[in-house]
């Protein structure tokens, strides 16, 4: 029997470099960096003091004023790109809400909440702890505000696989809708773990960058001198739906949903395999998914973090799937740019293939000057390239073994 073919009608996206897809697109191709100082708290003594703050984002402009109050920043930066993919969709939720769902990926909720709200309980007490303390950190809480907005009453779930919950919140989402559990199902990441005590412990694990006095230049994937990740935040959304759906409401179709995977590298808490073997599983998964060769992928948007291991191996992964040099396709990835926006990430990036697939350009990976030897694919350095490509692929590895992979392909009839 064959499947049943997933589209997309709708993106949403809140970045460090622009809030709605269509700004977001335009400096990720131009080649604009977000990252600088920290300016959401007095970083001054921390060992880390950079990180890819979404900017000039006030959110009373995009929501009432006391639910703005109530939600931590993931939350609403969250809410923005849901609107923003429901908006373009051109759903009506309204006639059909029990069949409309919706599923969240977040790394780490509603943590910078916790860790202010800790610190204000130290030094005033129980008082000024907020009533809406609870709502703001629990992660799946950013799928209900969304749904109150829109009234979505369908299945509501919320993934927290780390990095790659934005690609499993899609995966979530083509699962549902294969089952027959809903007709159209949002797909959303958010992210905002800016705090001192998250930016401190990651910074003793080693895992950021700290060229505090070049941020720009910070976020190097796949550079030979790259020193760990850059903290993004920012929200992503993505409207899928069945195509029969779609086309019976006259929605335009922005790409397909063709194949998706997730895998479990078993090996260890923060390390990936070394040889990549974990996410090499994931991309072959997808690639049977969608019944494609590796040579029908045209583009990879890589996880990409800007960390010495998880860069090589992801090299290891990709030439284990795809070949080498001379077979694998150009890869990028948009860290660079964006830094690491972690659950919201696997949705962006995701973004950015669509876009690239759409529009024949090829998003770049800034700040590769010094190619690390064992990283020797075509990474897309410093600029965007021009490329007719007919499908694309985003992957997303994180934090215990999380691997996820989906690819889109530009829809025909």
């Amino acid at each position: 029997m064959k499947e049943t073919k997933l589209v997309i009608t709708g993106m949403g996206a809140c970045t460090p470099i622009g809030i709605g897809v269509p700004e977001y697109w335009k400096n990720l191709i131009g080649g604009v960096c977000g990252v600088g100082e920290i300016t959401r708290f007095d970083a001054s003594a921390l060992p880390v003091r950079i990180a890819a703050e979404v900017k000039d984002f006030d959110p009373v402009m995009y929501m009432p004023k006391p639910l703005a109050r109530t939600m931590d920043p993931f939350m609403q930066y969250a809410y923005v790109a849901a609107d923003e993919a429901l908006r373009m969709s051109g759903l009506s939720v309204e006639e059909e809400p029990d069949r409309v769902g919706i599923v969240m990926g977040t790394a780490m909720a509603g943590v910078s909440t916790v860790a202010g709200t800790q610190e204000k309980f130290g030094e005033s007490g129980p008082r000024h702890v907020s009533p809406h303390f609870v709502p703001m950190i629990i992660g799946n809480v950013a799928a209900a505000q969304i749904a109150i907005a829109h009234g979505i009453h369908g299945p509501s779930f919320t993934v927290n696989t780390a990095c790659s919950a934005g690609g499993d919140a899609a995966m979530t989402a083509a699962m549902l809708l294969r089952s027959g559990e809903a007709e159209a199902v949002l797909a959303v990441g958010g992210e905002s773990i800016l705090c001192p005590v998250v930016v401190s412990g990651l910074a003793q694990a080693k895992a950021l960058s700290r060229r505090n006095e070049e941020p720009q230049n910070a976020s190097r994937p796949f550079d030979n001198d790259r020193d760990g990740f850059v903290i993004g935040e920012g929200g992503g959304a993505l409207l899928i739906e069945t195509e029969e759906h779609a086309l019976a409401r006259g929605a335009e179709i922005l790409a397909v949903l063709a194949g998706y995977a997730n895998t479990g590298d078993g090996y260890h808490v923060t390390a990936p395999r070394p040889q990549g073997e974990g996410a090499a599983a994931c991309m072959r998964r997808a690639l049977k998914r969608a019944g494609f060769a590796p040579e029908e992928i045209g583009y990879i948007n890589a996880h990409g973090t800007s960390t010495p291991l998880g860069d090589r191996a992801e090299t290891l992964a990709i030439k284990n799937v795809f070949g080498g040099l001379e077979s694998a396709p150009p890869v990028s990835s948009t860290k660079g740019a964006t830094g690491h926006l972690m659950g919201a990430g696997g949705i962006t990036e995701v973004i950015a293939c669509i876009q690239a697939i759409r529009e024949g350009i090829l998003p770049p990976t800034l700040n590769l000057k010094t190619p690390d030897p064992q990283c020797d694919l075509n990474y897309i350095p410093n600029r965007a390239v021009r490329a007719d490509i007919h499908a694309a692929m985003s992957n997303t590895l994180g934090f215990g073994g999380q691997n996820s992979s989906i690819i889109v392909e530009k829809y025909q009839k």
